[in-house]
């Protein structure tokens, strides 16, 4: 896999990633409330934007045939988010073994809780067989380097 600079966030335990995401019109039903599907949307852009931060690019760890797809997801309502909203989605990696990852949601309005969730990536190649994260996402020694993070080898 080719090399990509980035900060390793696998080397502090417990980091969290926070993604600004501003609620859009369209986004919204008749009442101005967020429909519930896009929170999966909000989901998926913090993974992008996470690994953007870290250096690296689903578009070029897909061009090098490895493709993260969800296997589970769970989605926890609080309250509405509301079109125009300024929202921060904060990620966390809480679980990764050798072909996939876990990740933690909270979506945050003026650091109030309105939605909780859990997605589960499994890394599989082009034509769907699971295969091995990238170097990219896995520390040498995942679990000296883990700390606070649950791992599986």
């Amino acid at each position: 896999m080719t090399s990509h600079p980035r900060k390793d966030p696998l080397h502090q335990p417990g980091q969290e990633f926070d993604v600004p995401i501003r609620v859009r019109y369209f986004e919204t039903d008749g009442m101005g409330v967020v429909h519930h599907a896009n929170y999966l949307a909000y989901f998926e852009e913090a993974r992008v934007e996470t690994l953007r931060k870290l250096g690296a690019s689903y578009k070029v760890m897909e061009e090098e045939g490895f493709f993260l797809v969800i296997t589970k997801v769970e989605l926890n309502y609080k309250k509405p988010a509301l079109f125009d909203d300024q929202l921060i989605v904060r990620l966390r990696i809480e679980r990764m073994t050798t072909v996939r990852i876990d990740h933690g949601y909270q979506i945050l309005r003026d650091g109030i809780l309105l939605v909780d969730g859990k997605t589960t990536l499994a890394c599989v190649d082009k034509s769907g067989r699971p295969r091995p994260l990238p170097d990219l996402l896995r520390p040498t020694s995942a679990r000296q380097h883990l700390g606070g993070f649950e791992t599986t080898a």
